[in-house]
């Protein structure tokens, strides 16, 4: 985490804040509330809070918030950032009930006679997350991939797995401006969608190292189910129900980003899915009582992506290679919406290198991208960093390789279209 020094240079304006080694207390604060999630995986809400409410008293007090003193300025800052918030609430939550309806349909059931019957099932499965993330958001692609993996492999899912299936999840966003929220902001603010496209070429990297490790060690964990359950007939009226709802969200992203001009003005996405989760329960309910732990996880990222947008960050290292590198490692640990905004701000980076970078470095741990909460909402037992590292060691290997690759093939190509011009190195 070289780079956190160069990101905490000033704290809130006006402000003389104390600091430790160069860096504001936030930090700290921050970095003990990420200590604490780690170490305390069953009490992950718990701790969030706490930590938010640490950052939040310790900033009315001492330090000020980042955009000023008082109350008003907290006013303002959570205006900036309460569609991001809700947004997520309301996606986490509306795709566990969207994952219900796909369960309820029974399609899961009938993959086995579609999957190879060994370990390259596995891999078509972690394929298919890859594409459907290029179009639907990544969280819909985890959940979706999650509830499937659950019924092939008979509800025996290895830690391992799930982090390939988040990695895949980020990876088949990374390229597409409609598949994460990273590349849509950049979208929204100018950036060209076939500048983004060549991050496919570190993404397709990480996907072969992850599916080829996270399919092998599942297969051994828990085979793959060679034939379909029997009298499960399929609901196509639960499948169609599933696919009206991904349509509505991918028209809603686009027509939303469309009219709007980048302004975002409500959470236009989370809106769109829960209108048509209410919408189509008059022809077949979901189990509304799933949303409950749904709502618990998604309080608890809710909260920590809170704690993050308080940091006091005001600069990033110059745009380098390796400072886009690093952004990948920061981005496991710390919100890389900010992070992205930033960078546009700063500008000069090589943006389909970024969209990489920020988009997949997130799967290194679990609670290091919504996809990851999101899954993790259907695996409790995910929630254990140091089983997530373990088990899902093939995650940073990917995400470095896929780097080195892209940065080999294509080279570093800073682009000043959006902030100051790009350094000469």
């Amino acid at each position: 985490m070289s780079a956190l020094p160069a990101l905490a240079q000033a704290a809130a304006p006006g402000v003389d804040a104390p600091a430790l080694l160069g860096a504001p207390i936030e930090f700290y604060l921050f970095g003990l509330t990420l200590l604490g999630v780690a170490i305390f995986h069953h009490r992950t809400l718990e701790v969030a809070l706490a930590g938010l409410t640490a950052i939040i008293a310790y900033q009315a007090m001492v330090s000020g918030f980042p955009t000023g003193v008082g109350l008003g300025a907290l006013g303002e800052h959570l205006r900036h950032e309460w569609v991001i918030l809700t947004n997520l609430m309301l996606l986490l939550v509306g795709f566990e009930l969207l994952s219900n309806q796909f369960e309820r349909s029974n399609l899961p059931d009938h993959l086995p006679s579609l999957l190879p019957d060994d370990w390259t099932g596995g891999v078509v499965l972690l394929g298919i997350v890859f594409v459907m993330s290029a179009f639907l958001d990544n969280i819909a692609a985890a959940v979706i991939g999650g509830v499937m993996a659950r019924h092939v492999y008979q509800g025996r899912v290895s830690v391992g797995f799930l982090a390939a299936i988040v990695a895949c999840a980020n990876a088949g966003g990374a390229g597409s401006v409609i598949g994460d929220t990273t590349t849509t902001i950049m979208w929204l603010n100018g950036i060209s969608p076939l500048t983004v496209l060549p991050a496919y070429v570190a993404a397709g990297v990480a996907f072969v190292v992850c599916s080829l490790a996270g399919a092998r060690s599942q297969q051994r964990y828990q085979p793959i189910l060679a034939k379909d359950e029997p009298d499960h007939p399929l609901q196509w009226r639960r499948v169609w129900i599933v696919m009206f709802i991904l349509a509505a969200a991918v028209a809603t992203n686009i027509t939303a980003n469309a009219l709007t001009e980048g302004e975002e003005t409500a959470p236009w996405l989370g809106l769109a899915v829960w209108v048509a989760l209410i919408l189509t329960a008059f022809v077949a309910k979901p189990d509304w009582a799933v949303a409950r732990p749904a709502l618990k996880g998604a309080s608890f990222l809710v909260a920590l992506v809170a704690a993050a947008s308080l940091m006091p960050v005001n600069a990033l290292p110059d745009p380098t290679w390796q400072s886009s590198l690093g952004l990948g490692f920061l981005s496991a640990v710390f919100d890389n919406i900010p992070l992205t905004a930033l960078a546009l701000e700063q500008g000069g980076y090589d943006w389909a290198l970024l969209a990489y970078a920020v988009g997949f470095g997130g799967s290194m741990v679990w609670f290091g991208s919504s996809a990851g909460v999101a899954l993790t909402n259907l695996y409790p037992e995910g929630r254990s960093v140091f089983r997530w590292l373990r088990e899902g060691w093939f995650v940073p290997l990917a995400y470095v390789l896929g780097f080195l690759v892209m940065l080999l093939l294509l080279g570093w190509n800073p682009d000043a279209s959006t902030g100051v011009p790009a350094p000469s190195h």
